[in-house]
């Protein structure tokens, strides 16, 4: 089955600029965006995010603020702040051995970085591997030395093929040793629109401040507070003389 799966993404596996390099910073950059995020999104941001950062020294050189504006749109901002805080760990000490010893890094996002940037033999569980693997009935074992392209293929083939609601099993490459997905499980219906949410306010504050605009005004102050209070804590803003601005 393996070797099958290795055969089936070596023929079709898509072009992303982060399977052409084996940089652990821009891998590093890569896992971080992906996160939460979808690949056709991530592309463009991560191809610039390099060219203004191409190194981790120049990364960690940089200043928060600057970085949190770069950010903005991908979501989830505490994520740029820990790939910054990481930079600065690394321009500072080099890699660790322990790569979740870095912020923000958790043993999936260790084992990608140790697997595709430097050849360790780990097997990185994202969500795409886990779902493959929970319909397979077991994991699979990456053969020796090639646990990189294993695990890029296993993410290739949950993101495209063993897909959570739509799976194309009649194109898979494991389909005869597979018992395919178990019964669809209802939705349950949202309870909270995207836009009522204290996630949307805190988005919404780190753009008008990224965009020089201030905090905004037309936003009401029982969800402003409470998104101000939490950006705080959380050192993606700052109060200044004049209000309050990123990092």
């Amino acid at each position: 089955m393996v070797e099958a799966l290795l055969r089936w993404y070596g023929r079709g596996r898509r072009d992303l600029p982060w399977r052409r390099t084996r940089d652990p910073y821009a891998i590093l950059v890569s896992e971080v965006m992906l996160q939460q995020t979808q690949v056709a999104r991530v592309v463009p941001r991560y191809e610039a995010w390099l060219a203004r950062w191409p190194t981790v020294a120049s990364l960690a050189a940089a200043s928060l603020e600057d970085v949190l504006r770069e950010w903005v749109g991908l979501g989830y901002n505490r994520r740029a702040v820990r790939l910054w805080e990481a930079a600065r760990v690394v321009a500072r000490d080099g890699w660790p051995a322990r790569l979740q010893d870095l912020p923000g890094v958790g043993p999936y996002t260790a084992a990608a970085v140790g697997s595709f940037a430097f050849g360790r033999q780990e097997v990185a569980l994202d969500t795409n591997a886990r779902r493959l693997f929970a319909r397979l009935g077991a994991p699979l074992v990456p053969p020796p030395g090639r646990a990189a392209e294993f695990n890029q293929a296993t993410m290739e083939l949950g993101a495209t093929v063993c897909t959570a609601r739509a799976p194309r099993c009649g194109e898979c490459p494991l389909r005869t040793g597979c018992d395919g997905p178990g019964p669809a499980v209802a939705r349950r219906r949202a309870s909270e629109r995207f836009e009522d949410s204290n996630r949307w306010v805190r988005g919404r504050v780190v753009a008008a401040l990224a965009s020089g605009e201030g905090v905004p005004r037309d936003l009401a102050a029982e969800r402003l507070e409470p998104a101000l209070q939490g950006l705080l804590r959380d050192g993606l803003i700052r109060r200044t003389a004049a209000g309050y601005a990123l990092g």
